[in-house]
């Protein structure tokens, strides 16, 4: 059955629950109450009563049905809504008498397909407000990417036809947060987070680890991009260690990036690929302790100080899937987004949330024992996390009572 039509019997149990409400006009039978007319004249009194009351069944149906189309899909209406007040039926047979708590029902069925929200997809929500408030106050040290995460998808979903998809490539050293905000960015854009049929993550070494199947694998990659923007229009890609990614991948991938005007094709143009590696790690801490030397404020770290550096390592290794891939000299990512290592305070505020999030009490001296518990480096200054807040969930067992 398509998801446009609504089955016949809903509409029928729909009116027939009316037929009994407060407004009813009285059937044939109860108009007949009384001296009961003989012969011809009562049968014919009788069909006619019964022809006049299905007639109003038939336009009550109509009109329902225009109503419930104008909920749903919210194109087109004014005008009916304006014929509708011109030629509406008459007293007793009103959409009131159905009931608004039936058309909620019908309504919340319909939706549990995917084409009744404002985003006008039920399984896409695009709460940015609600992800600028977790970045805000659950990732730490990051003032770089909350600015560019923010801006780059407020800016891309506001837009009514992007002209290309929205390309982000997060930067830094294990635990600093590239997971932690991609899957943020999913529980917020989409109402099944990761576990949405709009969400794709690929992790390289998992699902290409093999470079002799390459060929298979651009042959899988492809079909499986295509089937999901078909699916859901505003798709989200997360590539998890996109630096080991094959380039042969990246390039495969690359017409599902560029601009192009879609005409008789899938339209890519919604669809947001995330790309999380590790590459500009180290340019990316030598900028930070630069600046610490220097007696300055990471805060101070501006994007335009940091990407031009971020680009230069990004093209030096060989073997890195983005420097032989198209995707820089084409200018296909639209974003780098740099994460800075993690200081003490950092890993303190990490634990922390790893405290609040499963409800156990906390001390200043727990926080602390934590935060002992992980390797800083450099040896001399020992600044930052070597594994930035990656594995404190755990480590807070080791301190529980």
């Amino acid at each position: 059955m398509g998801q446009g039509r609504l089955p016949a019997r809903c509409l029928l149990l729909l009116l027939l629950g009316g037929l009994g409400g407060r407004g009813t006009p009285r059937g044939p039978w109860e108009e007949e109450q009384g001296p009961v007319a003989e012969g011809a004249a009562w049968g014919r009194a009788r069909y006619e009563a019964v022809k006049k009351q299905l007639g109003a069944v038939g336009a009550l149906s109509k009109q329902y049905w225009r109503y419930l189309a104008c909920k749903v899909w919210q194109e087109g209406c004014k005008g009916e809504e304006e014929e509708e007040e011109e030629s509406s039926p008459g007293p007793g047979w009103s959409l009131p008498l159905v009931g608004q708590e039936y058309l909620e029902i019908l309504s919340a069925w319909y939706c549990s397909f995917g084409k009744c929200c404002k985003t006008g997809d039920c399984r896409i929500v695009n709460n940015v407000t609600g992800l600028e408030a977790d970045l805000n106050g659950q990732l730490h040290g990051q003032h770089l990417a909350k600015e560019v995460v923010i801006r780059a998808v407020q800016g891309f979903l506001q837009r009514p036809q992007p002209r290309k998809a929205l390309v982000l490539s997060f930067h830094g050293w294990s635990g600093t947060g590239k997971n932690f905000v991609a899957r943020m960015l999913a529980s917020h854009l989409y109402r099944d987070g990761v576990k949405s049929e709009c969400v794709r993550v690929f992790i390289s070494l998992f699902h290409f680890p093999h470079h002799k199947y390459m060929d298979s694998y651009k042959a899988q990659l492809t079909k499986q991009i295509s089937e999901t923007v078909q699916l859901c229009k505003q798709s989200l890609f997360i590539f998890d260690e996109a630096e080991k990614l094959h380039f042969g991948l990246l390039d495969a991938i690359k017409p599902f990036m560029a601009r192009n005007d879609n005409k008789g094709q899938v339209d890519y143009r919604r669809s947001i690929f995330l790309f999380l590696s590790n590459i500009g790690g180290n340019t990316i801490n030598e900028v930070a302790l630069d600046f610490w030397r220097a007696g300055r404020a990471r805060e101070e770290i501006s994007m335009e100080f940091l990407e031009q550096r971020l680009r230069l390592e990004l093209l030096e290794p060989a073997d890195n899937g983005y420097a032989r891939s198209h995707l820089l000299e084409e200018n296909l990512i639209d974003f780098f987004v740099p994460f800075l290592p993690l200081e003490y305070h950092h890993v303190k505020l990490c634990a922390r949330d790893a405290f609040l999030a499963r409800g156990l009490p906390y001390t200043e001296a727990a926080l602390d024992e934590v935060a002992r518990t992980m390797v800083f480096v450099p040896k001399e200054e020992k600044l930052f996390s070597a594994q930035g807040c990656k594995s404190v969930p755990q480590r807070i067992n080791y301190f529980l009572p």
